[in-house]
């Protein structure tokens, strides 16, 4: 067991000698996020950890801003908007050392009636869906996923109150792979690191990137469901660890007209012993396996696109020359891409680059495995590896706007085959309820191109 992961035994013991009084009990909603109840250790004990315990439904059908809106089968007014289940997963249980005297636990979303039921559209269990399927294949995912973040020296209330205008970002130029630039933010990625490995992650490193104050913390790969679980867990960590210093960050996907934040899956399997499947003899020839889970990738990738990219702003990352791809082609260590294949032998992989900074891991790494299993599934032959630059190419094109993404992925056999109609029409409802919101809304950009001049 890692370092800061918790055993129950263990547990009992630190809530007996006072050292551990909070035990975060947390589920994650449609948008990623962590959203659940502190409860005292003693009764997370005494109850939790055998009845489980209750949230309202109404966590799986808001939106960011929490707001009940319409359209969901699963929770609304019309249903009295009752509760679901928070069964813990202990093997979850952990320190959080960023707050004292507090563990957090994740869990799996149930059905009250019948007991037991999965909610199958909880992001969590969309992804142990696609894991069983997998699984009957006689094969295990291991993913990793590399987050990028923007660091500014405003907290996050005066960020608020300024409308998110001005900002200080904490480097003022490119700070890609530079040493001194990333020491200037050393001390708060320090204590990511430092507090991320003493919640049981595994840290490989830190480096700077391209948009003046970005960053990227790296983890460890892991199994499919424990590194989204991580995931989530370091990003509500980081933020909340960014705000204790008085700085905040953003992992959404374009904050401004420069370098994006992206959020690279890295994604391979391996048989239920352990043995990796994707390469084939030589270090770096592919697999039979690997070349159709590939094929599924460039059938399904348009209309799994929404999974990857699922908010307005998602869709800003496409730009040409940004490092963010456009075209659907795969190529051998192709940055210019949305699939690169990388690594040799034991770690040969892919590398899934269409999703951003404010992607549900849950859903997009669901999305990559569903895909690879309709092309294992139906032996689909792989194209040529595409040389050059993909982005004066005439490949096929990654949805421009979210519109396009949900209309795909509503109307996907594909999609409805795989994740089920129930998935697809709860989450192309929260597209909905997103463009709704998004062509209501009057921007800054509106009022000054029009408040003088039109």
């Amino acid at each position: 067991m890692r370092s800061g992961m918790l055993g129950l035994a263990e547990l009992r013991v630190r809530v007996e000698s006072g050292d551990i009084d909070t035990v975060l009990v947390a589920m994650t909603d449609m948008q990623g996020r962590l959203q659940g109840k502190r409860c005292a250790a003693q009764y997370f004990l005494d109850e939790v950890i055998g009845h489980a315990t209750e949230a309202c439904n109404y966590l799986l059908a808001v939106d960011v801003e929490m707001t009940t809106v319409d359209g969901y089968a699963m929770s609304s007014w019309d249903t009295g908007y009752g509760d679901f289940v928070l069964r813990p997963d202990l093997s979850t249980l952990r320190l959080l050392p960023w707050w004292p005297g507090t563990a957090l636990v994740l869990c799996d979303v149930e059905q009250v009636h019948p007991s037991g039921t999965p909610v199958s559209v909880s992001p969590r269990q969309v992804l142990r869906a696609q894991l069983d399927r997998l699984a009957e294949h006689g094969l295990k995912a291991y993913v990793g996923t590399e987050l990028e973040f923007l660091v500014f020296d405003d907290t996050y209330e005066s960020a608020w109150n300024s409308g998110y205008r001005a900002l200080t970002p904490a480097n003022q130029y490119n700070v890609d792979y530079s040493m001194l630039g990333t020491a200037r933010v050393e001390p708060l990625l320090r204590r990511i690191r430092k507090e991320m490995a003493g919640a049981g992650l595994y840290v490989e490193s830190a480096k700077g990137e391209c948009n003046p104050g970005q960053h990227e913390i790296a983890f460890r790969y892991d199994e499919a469901l424990v590194t989204c679980d991580n995931h989530s867990i370091y990003k509500t960590g980081a933020k909340e660890i960014a705000a204790q210093e008085g700085r905040s960050l953003t992992f959404m996907a374009k904050y401004d007209e420069r370098e994006g934040n992206s959020c690279h899956i890295h994604l391979s399997l391996r048989t239920a012993g352990g043995d990796p499947v994707f390469a084939d003899g030589t270090d770096a020839e592919m697999s039979t396996l690997m070349r159709h889970f590939l094929a599924g990738q460039l059938d399904c990738l348009r209309e799994f696109t929404y999974f990857l990219a699922p908010n307005i702003n998602s869709y800003k990352r496409f730009v040409a020359g940004s490092f963010a791809p456009t075209a659907l082609a795969w190529g051998r260590d192709n940055r210019t891409c949305a699939l690169r294949v990388v690594g040799a032998g034991q770690s040969l992989r892919m590398e899934n680059r269409i999703p951003g900074g404010d992607v549900n891991p849950y859903l997009a790494v669901a999305a990559t495995i569903a895909a690879g299993l309709h092309g294992i599934e139906r032996r689909l032959p792989l194209e040529p590896e595409f040389h050059g630059n993909a982005y004066r190419s005439q490949r096929p094109r990654v949805p421009s706007t979210l519109r396009e993404a949900a209309r795909l992925f509503g109307e996907s056999k594909l999609a409805r085959t795989a994740f089920g109609d129930d998935v697809v029409d709860h989450y192309r409802n929260a597209a909905r309820v997103e463009l709704d919101a998004y062509d209501a809304a009057v921007t800054d950009w509106e009022r000054i191109r029009g408040f003088e001049r039109l």
